[in-house]
């Protein structure tokens, strides 16, 4: 979906004067600020979190610009929240019919992408991706790239397999460098896809990979295009920074991007002074539009896209957000902000969904995040005698 497709924005609420910008930010004086609040509805304007839409599974996940999917049934929950009669054979069929891939992208992460998107910017992504290479530390000892990724393309290429068979067939090959360093290396320098199964989410816990060129049968464009996908990043999860940018895509060149189409955009402040981007015809809807309860699932995307989180879970929330093994719990939203973190449980054909608030909720939260938690559990686990959403006494 291309960048024109945007809404007709509402005139946004001024704030009064932005505070004066800090030490390396800057911003237009005359900009209008937009509070938190407004940033909050601008962005689940655009990640159909204000009202669910009766669209295509593949154009959804256009229109948000992918969703992370570091395991494989959160997209299932995410779309669910966000598409109006959803159903997991949508989502299946997309993935079997090729419009629909899992794949490395951001941040060095698996996310569900379409198609034409993942083809246009994966090799936007190499920069980072070549960067993430660094964890390896001393187990990249005698890996030269040069030799490994065309041995991996060309196993990928005889068909899809699975990355023990990957590193196996690699070690064969080159003895004497460590072998998840050859798996890293191949994850990070050869464009991959997932090969999808009738597993109930979609995969297995051990999928096999497949090269992209021969799974889509094209491969990604040469040529970079950072520009188009700042601009795709704004208009899914816009107003936003040059550093909220960068950390959604992991990309340094994101903040230079943004300075190269700054005649093309529109340009605000937030309520500390920074200079926030945008599509001038974005949707920016008032920042009092009402905002039903939403669950989102591990690793959504829309609490991990950028830098100031405010707009979506408080400061002083982030912490609970986040577990010890970096598992990114999943949240509830109410009146438009994460509220707490929720887990499900099934026993004996009983389907539970425990609310943790991160502070006590008011009864008309507690009776909207009940009503959308069983139609939540009666989608994720349909053969349920019974379904219960309580909240927990932490």
């Amino acid at each position: 979906m291309g960048v024109g497709s945007v809404g007709i924005p509402n005139h946004p609420r001024r704030t009064g004067p932005p505070v004066p910008p800090g030490p390396g930010e800057k911003a237009d004086t005359m900009a209008d600020t937009l509070s938190v609040q407004a940033l909050n509805r601008a962005t689940l304007a655009r990640q159909l979190l204000l009202a669910r839409e009766r669209v295509p599974v593949a154009e959804a996940v256009g229109r948000l610009f992918g969703m992370q999917a570091q395991e494989p049934k959160p997209p299932f929950v995410g779309l669910w929240s966000r598409l109006e009669g959803f159903q997991p054979s949508d989502l299946h069929a997309a993935l079997h019919d090729r419009t629909l891939v899992r794949a490395t992208m951001m941040r060095a992460t698996l996310h569900l992408m379409t198609a034409p998107d993942y083809l246009a910017f994966r090799t936007s992504m190499q920069p980072m991706l070549d960067a993430a290479m660094r964890v390896l530390g001393d187990r990249a000892k005698g890996l030269d790239l040069d030799e490994v990724v065309p041995a991996a393309r060309s196993l990928l290429d005889e068909r899809p397999r699975t990355f023990n068979e990957v590193r196996a067939l690699l070690q064969e090959r080159f003895p004497d460098v460590n072998d998840r360093a050859l798996g890293y290396a191949v994850r990070m320098c050869v464009p991959l896809v997932m090969v999808p199964t009738a597993d109930r989410w979609g995969f297995p816990r051990a999928a096999e990979f497949a090269s992209a060129e021969g799974w889509l049968g094209a491969a990604p464009s040469a040529d970079a295009a950072d520009d188009d996908l700042v601009l795709r990043y704004l208009e899914a999860f816009g107003p936003a920074s040059a550093a909220d940018a960068q950390t959604w895509s992991g990309l340094r060149s994101a903040g230079e991007a943004l300075e190269r189409l700054r005649p093309r955009l529109a340009v605000f402040a937030d309520d500390k002074g920074r200079e926030l981007f945008d599509l001038p015809g974005a949707p920016r809807p008032d920042e009092d539009v009402p905002a039903p309860a939403r669950f989102l699932p591990e690793f959504d995307s829309l609490v991990l896209a950028h830098a100031d989180r405010r707009r979506i879970i408080a400061d002083a929330h982030r912490p609970s957000l986040t577990t010890k093994n970096l598992r990114v719990r999943a949240v509830f939203l109410w009146d438009g902000f994460a509220r707490g973190v929720w887990e499900t449980e099934y026993k004996r054909k009983v389907a539970t969904l425990r609310l943790r608030p991160f502070e006590p909720l008011p009864r008309a939260a507690l009776d909207e995040l009940t009503a959308e938690g069983e139609a939540l559990l009666r989608f994720a686990e349909p053969d349920a005698k019974d379904t219960v959403v309580t909240v927990a006494e932490d």
